[in-house]
């Protein structure tokens, strides 16, 4: 604790009254810098922001480490750390220096995804596939295909990165999340099932097995899984907002193999001058055979 205290045995009454002043506006800047500390710890201010704005400055201050891998290792922390700007100032530093290789690669691409710059970023991870790190080029162009809506291609994507790589439990995950909101459900279990068996732990995988339960009605199973996890009611809200989404992309691509059937079905027939023949078409649901014979 902070201490006002004079070794002086004798003192003028004013001189008193100025030390006393001193002394309680050192206490109060000690007691309202512990107010601020505690306000930090308890998620409270910008301790957190201000943290990694020192850590980003010490490590511009910081000169490189002798050897690429502690290099490496430097640029890897510092994107954990969320300094994804900073690192890509250090890649070019380490690529001046080392030269490129698919490592540096890999970060570059990374950072530039995380920094909104997706088209800098596909060619980036494009240059992977050549590589021994392909499966992380591929997984990289399917986040990125993902973030920008399109799931179909990021299914694609992520099937690729996935047959690369098949006990890889976050991308086996996100490949049933792609296909979920691509409107296939059924297309979405197996991977996520492999998944869930694979990091039970995960609260990522656990929440699209709750999607992909919600998607494909089993209401009661989903709601069993979110309370024995105990689910915040942001992160069922979030869920139940993504299954309306899913099945959204399922009427819609239901619709659009109903449109080409029927599409089919017509040029068959202007070809024949004929009614189609059956030959070669699904048979009709159960509750319409009924009806069609």
């Amino acid at each position: 604790m902070a201490h006002c205290l004079s070794f002086e045995p004798l003192t003028r009454p004013a001189e008193s009254a100025r030390r006393a002043a001193r002394c309680g506006v050192a206490l109060a800047a000690f007691f309202l810098l512990g107010a601020c500390a505690s306000k930090d710890v308890a998620g409270y201010g910008v301790g957190p922001q201000a943290e990694r704005a020192a850590m980003a400055q010490q490590a511009n201050r910081d000169p490189a480490p002798d050897t690429p891998g502690m290099y490496l290792g430097l640029i890897d922390q510092m994107q954990s750390q969320g300094l994804y700007f900073a690192s890509l100032a250090h890649i070019d530093a380490y690529e001046k220096q080392y030269g490129v290789s698919p490592d540096t690669i890999l970060l570059r691409a990374d950072a530039l995804r995380m920094t909104d710059q997706p088209a800098a970023a596909a060619t980036t991870y494009g240059q992977l596939l050549k590589t021994p790190l392909a499966m992380r080029g591929y997984r990289g162009l399917g986040l990125i295909a993902g973030a920008a809506g399109d799931f179909a291609r990021a299914a694609q994507e992520l099937q690729q990165a996935a047959q690369l790589a098949p006990t890889d439990a976050a991308t086996l995950s996100d490949l049933g999340y792609a296909k979920l909101r691509d409107g296939d459900v059924n297309g979405a279990r197996v991977p996520l099932m492999k998944a869930a068996e694979l990091d039970q732990n995960n609260p990522k995988i656990v929440s699209n097995m709750v999607l992909y339960l919600l998607a494909n009605g089993d209401q009661a199973e989903a709601l069993a899984v979110m309370n024995q996890q105990k689910f915040t009611p942001d992160v069922r809200a979030a869920i139940r907002s993504d299954a309306a989404k899913v099945a959204a992309a399922g009427r819609s691509q239901a619709r659009g193999t109903q449109a080409q059937s029927q599409q089919q079905l017509g040029q068959a027939g202007a070809g024949t001058g004929t009614v189609a023949s059956a030959q070669g078409i699904e048979p009709a649901p159960r509750l319409l055979q009924r009806f069609a014979q």
